[in-house]
């Protein structure tokens, strides 16, 4: 797998980009990679610390900078929190001159209603 277009750090072996800890190195094509879901698992950190072949020092600096980047986030919501965390979910701005956009179709099937389309 690429590394990801996101790149906060890069070591020798290991760089912190926007999906996790991935490996410089993408002959091993993901292989050794961490998401950002699973950066605060510790037993699956230490799993991939255990590998043979692995920069332990570039590694720790790795998961260093990756926790600090991505701070744990609740188990409540964790795909919401991870979102936000990465500036893709803003907070909605209340307007209280334009109100807000309701779409309803209750009791309806799709096929029935009426089809819009933008014309040239």
């Amino acid at each position: 797998m690429a590394l990801h277009s996101d790149i906060f750090w890069v070591g020798r072996q290991w760089a912190v980009t926007g999906a996790g800890i991935q490996a410089v190195d993408q002959r091993l094509r993901g292989v050794l990679d961490i998401d950002i879901a699973r950066l605060w698992d510790d037993t699956h950190v230490q799993s991939r610390r255990a590998k043979p072949g692995v920069n332990v020092e570039d590694f720790d600096k790795a998961v260093t900078v990756a926790r600090e980047r991505f701070p744990e986030t609740p188990a409540s919501a964790p795909f919401v929190a991870q979102l936000k965390a990465l500036g893709v979910i803003e907070t909605p701005v209340v307007s209280p001159v334009v109100p807000a956009m309701q779409l309803r179709a209750e009791g309806k099937l799709a096929r029935f209603l009426p089809q819009w389309r933008v014309r040239r």
